[in-house]
């Protein structure tokens, strides 16, 4: 733990400290911890200016306001934060540059075996800083059921995604545990009738492919790091991007959660069979459904249908703007 770190007993002696002021021998009666331990956390406080101490005998110890106490410990960390940046931008370049007279074969690294290949995607979606962009579709390391935790994560600090779903790969996630709280939390997902291979790009620092793609499993992968083939793979996702279709599902309209839903998968493109599959329902349910839906929408034909629901603001289109990288 770093000098600058609070752990779980630092937080819970200065909330003590802010409920009243004692001596450490006071402060370990109050918190039920050992002595000892308090006064470990009470020398860290002092040291963080977080408390005080009197000059007396005994020692009495209390809070520094903390508007005071930590607005100067965020200021510190800000200023740990942005050397860290600096040193990040420094070994980056250190780094880019040690690349260009390195050996061709070293810029790709080759992980065997799906559990390798699940902790080296998420190693490298974690180094995320600005954005990842992934095509979706099989083969996987792991079948698709939730929502990725390290994708929560990094969406819930501002790191942006952008996927592009093989449209047959659709079928292979779940709506509510998978697509739909990605989506929530802000990723910006699109389809395309059939991706050319699944890829994950970590910012412009790294990217992540299957050695072959014809396989039923994902066993082998390649890691490949700034070259000619990682800018090639940026390149295709872009282009992918620009062709798909915008995919959504959260509901911000007058529709209900399942109709929304429908329209949602609908605009993909995906078979009706399979999104009668997707929401659950029977292949004449889903007809009926789709039925009302284009009665409301007052279509005669799907065209229509997507043409006044877009004209409503059901679906989003894709427009130039939205290609652009952050």
């Amino acid at each position: 733990m770093a000098d600058h770190d609070l752990d779980p007993l630092d937080v819970e002696v200065y909330r003590a400290l802010l409920d009243r002021p004692g001596t450490a021998a006071e402060l370990a009666d109050r918190t039920g911890v050992g002595a000892g331990l308090v006064r470990v956390a009470l020398a860290r406080l002092v040291a963080l200016d977080l408390a005080t101490r009197s000059g007396g005998r005994p020692v009495v110890f209390g809070p520094v306001r903390p508007e005071i106490g930590f607005g100067g410990l965020v200021v510190r960390e800000e200023r740990r934060l942005e050397r860290m940046r600096a040193l990040q931008a420094e070994f980056e370049e250190r780094y880019r540059r040690a690349v260009r007279g390195t050996d061709p074969a070293e810029l790709l690294e080759v992980v065997r075996g799906a559990d390798a290949i699940s902790q080296r995607a998420e190693q490298l979606m974690r180094s995320a800083r600005h954005e990842v962009r992934f095509v979706d579709k099989p083969p996987y390391a792991e079948p698709p059921s939730v929502l990725h935790p390290a994708e929560r994560e990094l969406l819930d600090r501002g790191v942006r995604f952008r996927g592009v779903y093989d449209r047959a790969a659709l079928e292979l996630h779940a709506l509510d545990e998978d697509l739909e709280p990605g989506l929530a939390l802000g990723e910006q997902a699109r389809v395309v009738g059939e991706a050319p291979l699944k890829m994950i790009l970590v910012d412009g620092h790294a990217g992540l492919i299957p050695l072959d793609s014809g396989e039923p499993e994902l066993r082998t992968a390649l890691v490949v790091r700034p070259c000619t083939l990682l800018d090639a793979l940026g390149a295709l996702f872009e282009v992918l991007w620009q062709q798909a279709l915008p995919l959504r599902l959260h509901n911000h309209t007058s529709l209900s959660t399942q109709d929304a839903r429908l329209l949602g998968l609908l605009t993909t493109g995906m078979p009706d069979r399979t999104i009668a599959k997707q929401l659950g329902l029977s292949y004449r349910t889903f007809q009926r459904r789709l039925r009302d839906l284009m009665d409301a929408l007052g279509a005669q034909t799907r065209f229509q249908a997507g043409l006044r629901a877009a004209a409503k603001g059901w679906v989003r289109m894709p427009f130039p703007e939205d290609t652009a990288p952050p």
